[in-house]
């Protein structure tokens, strides 16, 4: 009797519940944040905003998918066990796919609801979508795998998502006008140096457990 069951299994399955949920609420949000203005206006075109606009933009950004794929990765090895270190970027590069793939999906199969549509109407852009999820997920995905990691590794994976945000803020503000653009970025840019004063807080404690606890178990 095998008491062993296949490891990644469970982890898989939350990935790809965490990736349908996540591309069906962008989609959701986004249908009423059209809802929540009217865009003929012209107070809408120049300075108008929601806070669903907002929550908006910031979830259908391409920093947010990244991140789902990173946390995908993350979720995927959380649980792993002894001897599969060698595999555990593996796991973490098929979970940021799953997660994308899944995320899509569920996106545009909302979207047809909401906007009441049939399915074949997004196909082209389904497809579009899931080929960038196989090209980007596995790299996003093997990133979030090594965040548990200890030293330079870890860190630098933790900051991937944060340092990625603040910067897509400049190159790539999203908004239908400059205000929605503005206070997307502010919270973009609040958020990232809270995430990244944190790393850089807790790694210093890590390393110096780590060192006592090398220490501790010397002969």
């Amino acid at each position: 009797m095998n008491d062993n069951p296949r490891p990644g299994r469970k982890p898989l399955v939350s990935v790809l519940a965490a990736g349908a949920v996540f591309g069906a609420a962008t989609s959701l949000v986004n249908a009423v944040a059209q809802l929540s203005v009217d865009l003929e206006s012209r107070e809408a075109t120049t300075s108008g905003w929601s806070v669903m606009e907002i929550v908006s933009v910031l979830l259908d950004s391409g920093w947010a998918w990244a991140g789902l794929a990173v946390l995908a990765g993350s979720l995927a090895t959380r649980a792993r066990q002894r001897g599969l270190g060698a595999r555990t970027p593996a796991r973490g590069a098929v979970a940021g796919v799953v997660a994308l793939l899944a995320a899509t999906a569920a996106y545009y199969a909302v979207d047809t609801v909401v906007h009441g549509v049939s399915l074949g109407s997004y196909g082209l852009d389904t497809v579009y979508w899931w080929v960038a999820s196989v090209l980007f997920g596995p790299i996003l995905g093997a990133i979030g795998s090594c965040a548990r990691q200890p030293g330079a590794i870890g860190v630098l994976a933790k900051l991937t998502v944060p340092v990625g945000a603040a910067v897509q803020m400049v190159v790539m503000p999203p908004g239908r006008n400059e205000v929605i653009m503005t206070i997307g970025q502010w919270v973009v840019w609040t958020a990232a140096a809270v995430s990244i004063g944190v790393v850089a807080v807790r790694f210093p404690g890590v390393r110096r457990q780590r060192n006592f606890s090398r220490g501790a178990e010397s002969p």
